[in-house]
């Protein structure tokens, strides 16, 4: 079965209409998403920016999209997600944002039309709660961060 991702564009005010999303290659996990912009963002060493991707999406149902930084833009420039993930759940149908830092040395531009993240579809199942007196034992127990030794 090949899963169905339906989408909405969004022009900028500008009446700027951003590529629609794409596949890097045929094995691809992840759809590449576009800066939606009338005229280029210059971020500054540590500056962030919240850039529109010109479009919405329906999340299919027991789906969440989680929203990744491109790799090459991360190892060559430096910038990439400030919130490390971004998730898009199923219900959720405005426009999809790409919370971009900037990480390296220099300043980075990116220009309208720039592919500056990518969409992954995970599944995922949504937990009962239920609350506890005590939980069960594991041979790790309630050792943190570095109890592992590695």
């Amino acid at each position: 079965m090949t899963l169905k991702l339906r989408y909405k564009v969004i022009p900028t005010e500008g009446g700027y209409t951003a590529p629609a999303p794409e596949r890097g290659s045929k094995g691809a996990a992840g759809l590449d998403l576009h800066a939606s912009l009338d005229a280029a963002v210059t971020l500054l060493p540590g500056e962030r920016a919240l850039v529109p991707c010109g479009l919405a999406v329906e999340i299919p149902r027991g789906y969440v999209g989680l929203i990744f930084g491109r790799s090459g833009l991360g190892m060559k420039y430096g910038v990439t997600l400030a919130n490390a993930v971004g998730v898009i759940d199923e219900d959720y149908r405005g426009e999809l944002k790409a919370a971009v830092i900037n990480h390296g040395a220099e300043a980075y531009t990116i220009e309208p039309g720039d592919r500056i993240c990518q969409l992954v579809l995970v599944p995922y199942s949504a937990a009962e709660l239920t609350e506890a007196e005590t939980l069960e034992d594991t041979e790790r127990g309630t050792g943190g961060y570095g109890s592992t030794g590695k």
